[in-house]
């Protein structure tokens, strides 16, 4: 059974016609957020930033939101094979005790156990990621405005009952209630932001974990990050709120056209809210230079418990640590099918496997 599917866009598909795919042809990587479904991509990220790209030089902007956010991070390292094989490790053990008398962590608890993470992940060695001679990182992010600019046991379920009703009505208005913060090595964004309300800021080390804290901070799992080094006062929170999937309309340059989007599925969709309305998860303009790596939904079903990790395995597993590392290792080793086919399809690429995005 084949693991891969390919998406293009129109234009990514008659750049393949044309030239095929070399690693000098990307220009820029997305990320998506999504939690434990990104854990299948580890073996794509290790063939793409261990083995493939290298053989180029050009510049690649990375742009990630929540896990895609600590992946691209970790491709930023000196050794990036070995942080994507920490990172893998790392998520799949994660685990949070419940208190007495709860049923689940409390979201200071899970704040806090995650920040320690990243300090020992990343401790020491953030200048690698800042100073990173080819990749730029762009880590996004979701300030709350108004109601949500500060957490509170009313202000947040009210503000995101005000962002959800906003969001429904158009995607534009949520910018009202949250807004698009991006922490960049590199002072231009790969990408227009006349979609919705965006700032830019800086990534340097003095606000590098607050940022990338925020970027993973679920609402209501995790508390939201205040007080970010040289970025505007609020409360920072999961960067896939903005922006899921990131459907952006990127701007890669002409001698590196492709956006190469290693995901966990084929639709590319705009914000966290917008997963009820299937009418946004269609492909758009933006997308025309993207080629999209995702596996194919019969080969998922092949998956321990037929699906690809996600969160509520948490729930699912409880207390059982060891259910949850044998099912979500299962997938991971599985997942090595996907970079194989890529690294065999990219040894002569066939435009006859690429499926309309």
């Amino acid at each position: 059974m084949q693991a891969l599917r390919l998406h293009a866009g129109p234009r990514a598909r008659q750049h393949i016609e044309q030239h095929g795919l070399r690693p000098q042809d990307v220009g820029i990587i997305p990320a998506a957020a999504g939690g434990p479904k990104g854990l299948i991509l580890g073996p794509l990220d290790r063939f793409l930033f261990g083995q493939w790209l290298p053989q180029s030089r050009q510049p690649v902007q990375l742009v990630g939101a929540s896990i895609g956010a600590w992946r691209m991070a970790t491709a930023c390292l000196h050794d990036p094979v070995a942080g994507f094989e920490r990172l893998e490790r790392d998520y799949i053990a994660q685990h949070y005790a419940v208190p007495p008398g709860q049923k689940r962590p409390t979201p200071d608890q899970v704040s806090e156990q995650f920040g320690d993470s990243l300090v020992l992940f990343y401790g020491g060695r953030v200048p690698q990621v800042l100073n990173h001679p080819r990749y730029h990182l762009h880590i996004v992010t979701s300030r709350g405005r108004h109601v949500l600019a500060r957490e509170g046991r009313l202000r947040t379920p009210l503000g995101y009952l005000g962002a959800f009703a906003a969001n429904a009505l158009h995607r534009k208005a949520l910018g009202a209630w949250l807004e698009r913060v991006v922490f960049s090595t590199s002072a231009e964004l790969p990408f227009t932001t006349q979609d919705f309300r965006t700032r830019q800021v800086l990534l340097t080390d003095a606000n590098f974990m607050d940022a990338l804290q925020a970027s993973c901070s679920i609402p209501f799992v995790l508390r939201p990050v205040h007080s970010i080094a040289g970025a505007p006062p609020g409360a920072y929170w999961d960067g896939g709120i903005t922006d899921y999937h990131l459907h952006l309309h990127y701007q890669a340059p002409a001698t590196a056209p492709i956006v190469l989007y290693p995901h966990f599925q084929q639709a590319v969709v705009p914000g966290w809210l917008d997963k009820a309305w299937k009418s946004r998860h269609r492909s758009s303009a933006a997308l025309d230079n993207m080629l999209v790596l995702a596996p194919d939904p019969a080969w998922v079903k092949s998956l321990p418990n037929a699906k690809l990790p996600d969160r509520q395995d948490f729930t699912r597993y409880g207390p059982d640590l060891a259910g949850r590392m044998k099912a979500w290792q299962g997938a991971t080793a599985a997942s090595q099918q996907l970079a194989d086919e890529f690294a065999r399809w990219l040894e002569r690429p066939d435009p006859g496997r690429l499926q309309p995005l």
